[in-house]
């Protein structure tokens, strides 16, 4: 790491790094030393574990018996090297610099009359000093956010029994905030309107009929395209976020703290300002804005790109649909209201072409999973309303090939960068996989490749109409995709090289994506060398990120789901057995339909067998729901 990277902040632990001889400093330059190494702690099983270095060619340390000390999984190490041990490199740990779980959330109880603050996923003691006095002026079930470094009490965000705290505790454990501070406001509020006089050099492409297509609920559009049929020609627009939020500042470094936008059924936290994320970068109809353009010719008897260029440009988006809008034109149930759109929707429905034979092409090598995503619809009062399935229509479709067309045009520009990579499964959670499918009936035929013995298991699960269940459990057994600084290619989607270039609003990967193709594209190797100096940690801290927001995202919806079933105690519902080991598991088929259950007392149920279950009880703190199966179709 370069000396001018580090802020005054951080430099106080780089001295202290030095002073222990962990990293040595030359030229300006950080670097570890050869004795030791940083990285995160991996899965412990036995007292061992395998620490995950941070680096780009570097080898995962093993940490065997007793040198673990009190580190725990997922927490950021300092590791000595065992040099002169045969077999796999090992480590023991020098120094745990920070931890996995940084937040957690506390709240009160009580039992046999006495109050404690507990931690709400395991109801240990948070290790807050408090005292009794101070408890007693709390009421039971107040909860509170609380700082694992020092076990102090950084704020209370409400009482367990108010569901509106049930948002407050997804984000306060991961310490995720709605509000920007006052230097990144007026940041963001200082650009004016785009004023195309401003900016000669860029080409100039508001006379061709862009268009949008997003959720009906989007506010931020990251993307339009535009298909030009006589040339072959896919205009793939993204929303020009570099031009706004340069590296470095206040606006940048808030950008990579939350790396990701949220998605909360009833709302969004932004990556960005809205005034940026929803209104200035945001591409909306009949305004002038910037944007960066990949511009790929097709050959149509290949499907290959046979050239394709990337550069800024001012665009002036046409009309913005919504997935709804173009489903129903394709169904012949919505027609164009003027010229203009007519010119859109011939476009659109040639698009339409290419885009299916382009899938089409793709699912030859890469994976078609059916799994269903799901609604949730969340009333004025912070309680679940109702959940649908959202199912992949042919607007989806058609949008998500263009995207990848850009990703992966955007990919192969670079060699060293950030890339979005997913290995193959391993052989052993593979294993596991066929050993569960064997467990409801199914031959698991083994091929020559992964892929055409998935796509043979496919195939059965469509004959017994369990396409997506059997889809949930292959995703299941795959490994996680993340973001990485040297390609190592896309199993689930079949591609040699992949990146995510086209959400720069909501991702900070994209935006890195973009400064890197800039920087190529007018051959400034300083610029191109300062977005790559501290790729390797940043790829790992998206990742890391990305994690989060999943979780946020699917923790909030199961708090929802809780107190759902808490006014729902004794009554009976449709269910469906997702997981028989270690635990009986299944999942709400009913009118509502999603909620996860612990299933307490089954008898001879099998996966995926269609249940009648009651819920018997519910722990709203720790968002589960336990149930009993009183049907099945074997009764």
């Amino acid at each position: 790491m370069s000396e001018q990277d580090i802020s005054k902040d951080e430099l106080t632990y780089v001295n202290n790094f030095l002073t222990k001889k962990y990293i040595t400093k030359k030229d300006d330059v950080y670097k570890f030393n050869s004795k030791y190494r940083a990285g995160t702690l991996g899965l412990i099983q036995k007292g061992t574990a395998y620490l995950n270095v941070i680096g780009e060619i570097t080898k995962d340390l093993f940490i065997g018996e007793g040198d673990l000390g009190a580190a725990n999984e997922g927490d950021l190490i300092i590791a000595q090297r065992l040099l002169g041990v045969r077999g796999h490199p090992k480590a023991k740990i020098a120094e745990i610099v920070g931890r996995a779980v940084s937040y957690s959330i506390g709240y009160i109880i009580e039992k046999d009359s006495r109050k404690s603050l507990v931690d709400l996923k395991t109801e240990y003691p948070t290790g807050v000093e408090i005292s009794a006095q101070e408890l007693n002026s709390y009421d039971t079930g107040d909860v509170f956010k609380i700082n694992n470094q020092d076990y102090t009490i950084m704020e209370k965000l409400g009482n367990m029994k108010d569901p509106k705290v049930d948002e407050k505790i997804v984000l306060a454990q991961f310490n995720k905030h709605d509000e920007f501070e006052d230097e990144v406001l007026e940041i963001a509020k200082s650009f004016k309107e785009v004023d195309a006089k401003i900016y000669p050099n860029r080409k100039d492409l508001r006379k061709l009929p862009f268009s949008t297509i997003d959720p009906v609920t989007a506010k931020d559009y990251d993307d339009a395209i535009y298909w030009d049929d006589d040339e072959k020609t896919l205009y793939v627009a993204i929303a020009d976020v570099s031009e706004y939020v340069k590296p470095f500042g206040a606006l940048d470094n808030e950008a990579i703290y939350r790396s990701f936008s949220i998605y909360l059924p009833h709302r969004s936290i932004p990556m960005l300002p809205r005034q940026l994320s929803e209104t200035l970068c945001s591409l909306q109809p009949h305004v002038d804005r910037l944007a960066y353009v990949f511009e790929m010719k097709l050959d149509i008897e290949s499907l290959e790109v046979t050239n394709s260029k990337v550069y800024e440009a001012i665009i002036h988006s046409d009309r913005r649909f919504n997935y709804e809008e173009i489903d129903a034109y394709f169904d012949g149930k919505l027609k164009a209201k003027n010229e203009k759109e007519q010119i859109i929707f011939d476009s659109i429905t040639k698009l339409r072409v290419v885009t299916d034979a382009l899938k089409e092409k793709r699912l030859k090598i890469g994976y078609d999973f059916r799994s269903k995503e799901l609604d949730m619809f969340i009333d004025e009062d912070s309680n679940l309303a109702s959940t649908e399935l959202a199912e992949e229509t042919p607007s989806h479709a058609l949008i998500e090939d263009c995207m990848l067309l850009a990703n992966k045009a955007a990919a192969s520009q670079f060699e060293r960068g950030i890339f979005r990579i997913h290995e193959p499964p391993s052989q052993a959670k593979l294993q596991n996989l066929y050993q569960e499918l064997a467990g409801i009936g199914m031959f698991i035929d083994i091929q020559n490749s992964i892929k055409d013995t998935i796509t043979n298991i496919q195939k059965q699960a469509s004959n017994i109409n369990l396409e997506s269940e059997v889809d949930t459990l292959i995703i299941r057994s795959q490994m996680q995709a993340r973001y990485a600084p040297l390609n190592s290619g896309h199993f689930g989607l079949g591609f040699e090289a992949y990146t995510h270039f086209t959400s720069p609003i909501r991702r900070y990967s994209d935006l890195i994506a973009h400064r890197l193709l800039k920087a190529i594209n007018s051959n400034d190797t300083k610029e191109g060398s300062y977005v790559l100096r501290n790729i390797e940690s940043l790829a790992m801290t998206i990742s890391e990120k990305e994690r989060e927001a999943s979780t946020i995202e699917v923790e909030f919806m199961a708090r929802k789901f809780a107190r759902w079933a808490d006014k729902n105690i004794n009554k009976e519902f449709k269910a469906r057995i997702t997981s028989t080991d270690p635990e009986v598991k299944a999942e709400l088929n009913d009118e509502l339909q999603g909620a996860r259950l612990l299933i307490t007392s089954s008898e001879n149920v099998v996966l995926f067998q269609d249940v009648i279950i009651c819920i018997d009880k519910v722990d709203i703190a720790k968002a589960k729901i336990f149930a009993r199966v009183v049907q099945s179709d074997n009764d």
